[in-house]
């Protein structure tokens, strides 16, 4: 079981809960999530490749999925920090902020209401959002290169390599392979004929599309869009089945 719906009051983020499923796998999508697995709080970091289910232990899982870049602001740290990790919050927060932050997501009847209260919670305290991480985020799904990336934002090739460290755990060649393979396999899963997909989703021909498909899902394309690998298309159980770290 997996249900997901947008966030009323944190942008781009996305509310949603689970229930353990067995050979379900998690895709890396350029997201962070913070989690809800039976009563405790974990972080869960960028992936850089699959995830199976089962690393993190539990019967209930809620989670509020982070929109790329928008992550580090609210728990104070680099994003490359937590690259690929899952994360108990006392790494992270003073031993009384995640004794406060626990107890208001308790407040709630419902996780996902109490964990999009600590993430409105934690973004008041951080101030703006970082403009220039969603505009790097906008254009590399577009399909615009890096270098085009960094001469519409400003700044040189390594200082956006820098700054994307810091904002999406990872540069911003493997950000934008990431969000490359997110459009393709969601395609694919719609039914588009694969040569199709990657002429669309911007792959120079279907044999590099089925290369990515390979090296960052784990898994082939024909698998992947018949839902025979288990994987989850949308980050469904990214959170429980996440490890900690």
């Amino acid at each position: 079981m997996y249900e997901e719906a947008p966030s009323a009051v944190v942008p781009g983020a996305v509310l949603w809960r689970a229930a353990p499923v067995g050979g379900a796998t998690v895709l890396p999508d350029g997201c962070m999530d913070l989690l809800w697995v039976d009563g405790r709080l974990l972080v869960a970091g960028p992936d850089t490749g699959p995830h199976p289910a089962g690393e993190v232990p539990g019967g209930s899982f809620a989670g509020i999925r982070l929109a790329p870049g928008t992550a580090p602001a609210l728990l104070g740290v680099p994003a490359h920090v937590l690259r690929d990790r899952r994360v108990e919050p006392a790494e992270l927060w003073p031993a009384r902020e995640v004794r406060r932050l626990s107890g208001l997501v308790e407040r709630y009847g419902d996780a996902r209401a109490g964990l999009e209260a600590l993430a409105r919670d934690r973004a008041a305290a951080a101030g703006p959002p970082d403009r220039l991480a969603a505009e790097v985020v906008a254009r590399l799904r577009a399909g615009e290169t890096v270098a085009a990336t960094a001469r519409a934002v400003g700044l040189g090739e390594r200082q956006l390599h820098r700054r994307s460290l810091d904002a999406f755990g990872y540069g911003p060649r493997t950000l934008g392979r990431i969000l490359r393979l997110r459009r393709g396999l969601a395609l694919a899963r719609a039914g588009m004929p694969y040569a199709e997909v990657a002429c669309v989703a911007g792959y120079a021909d279907q044999a590099h599309l089925a290369r990515e498909v390979r090296a960052l899902a784990g898994t082939t394309l024909g698998a992947y869009a018949a839902g025979s690998d288990g994987a989850k298309s949308e980050t469904p159980q990214p959170s429980g089945s996440r490890t900690t770290a």
